[in-house]
Order: C-alpha cells, then sequence, then structure tokens
C-alpha cells in the first residue's frame, strides 16, 4: 500500500478559436517572412447566390426608383390642380366621409338591432318552451301526490275498521 503513487489529476483547458480580425497576421507568425497560404475561393452555392441576387436587386431597385419619379411627377401634376379645385373638393371630400359614415353607423345600429332581436326572440322560446315542460311535471307531481294521499287514506280507513272490529269483538267477548 505504501507504493501506491497519489491520485494526479488532469485539467483540459478549451481553447476558443478567435475570429480571423482578431488573429495575428500570418507575416508576423512566420518571423517576418511572407508565405503565401492556399485560399480556398467561394463555393459554388456562393457564387450562385450572387448571381441570382444581383439582378434581382438591381431590378427591384430599378422599379422603385421609377415608381418615386411617378409619383412625384404625379404630384407636381396634381398639386395646381388640387390648389385650384380645392374649394370645391375639400367640402366634396367631407361630404363623402360623413355619407360613408353614415352608412357604417347605420350597418352597425341594424346588426345590433338583429342581435338584440334574435337575443329576445331565443329568450322567449327557451321561456315558453320550458312553461309546458314545467306545467307537466306539475300535473305528474300532482298525480303522484294523489295517488299516495289516496293510498294512505286508505290505508289509515283499514286500519281503523280493523281497530273498531277489534274493539267489538274485545267489548263482546268481556260481555260473554
Amino acid at each position: 500500500m505504501g507504493d501506491r503513487s497519489p491520485p494526479r489529476q488532469v485539467q483540459v483547458h478549451h481553447q476558443q478559436q478567435r475570429p480571423s480580425y482578431l488573429q495575428e497576421p500570418t507575416w508576423k507568425l512566420t518571423g517576418g517572412r511572407h508565405t503565401e497560404q492556399q485560399h480556398q475561393g467561394p463555393s459554388a452555392s456562393k457564387i450562385l447566390a450572387v448571381v441570382t441576387l444581383v439582378p434581382v436587386g438591381g431590378t427591384l431597385l430599378g422599379l422603385s426608383g421609377l415608381t418615386l419619379a411617378a409619383t412625384l411627377f404625379g404630384l407636381a401634376v396634381s398639386t395646381p390642380v388640387f390648389l385650384l379645385f380645392s374649394p370645391v373638393i375639400v367640402p366634396a371630400a367631407v361630404a363623402i366621409c360623413l355619407a360613408i359614415a353614415a352608412f357604417m353607423t347605420s350597418g352597425v345600429f341594424g346588426l345590433t338591432a338583429l342581435s338584440s332581436l334574435s337575443w329576445v326572440y331565443r329568450y322567449i322560446r327557451r321561456a315558453t318552451g320550458t312553461v309546458p315542460e314545467q306545467m307537466d311535471m306539475a300535473k305528474r307531481r300532482m298525480q303522484e301526490m294523489a295517488g299516495y294521499v289516496g293510498q294512505k287514506t286508505k290505508e289509515a280507513g283499514q286500519e281503523i275498521q280493523s281497530r273498531a272490529q277489534e274493539g267489538r269483538r274485545s267489548t263482546t267477548e268481556q260481555r260473554t
């Protein structure tokens, strides 16, 4: 037991790779001598992406320029027309906006009225639908109660009759 060596611990330190812009230049690492490294060119997928996206991006940029030019031209042409006809256009726009608001308000009021009438109809139908059921149930309970009371009355009458007969027998036996 004495010849046993103490346990050893191994520590592992992971090194993270630094981005290329933080790494030392290769000429410093080689002692000032410039060595050529073999660089691989871009992959086929990157080339295909560039070849595809450059024309698409150029086309979209051209279309956005045309849209801007058309908007500026339309604004330049329509501004004098708006200034000349503004005494007519502004009241007409206000009238159209008020008409649209009134139409939408009437639609909302109509929907509210329909939903209220629908609720009242369902409420009345539910109430009238349950009244006959409640009446039938009350009628059945009354019939059951009448039958029960009739049965109890009959049993009570038989009990009274049997006691009366016993009372007569006992009085006739006492006399004899």
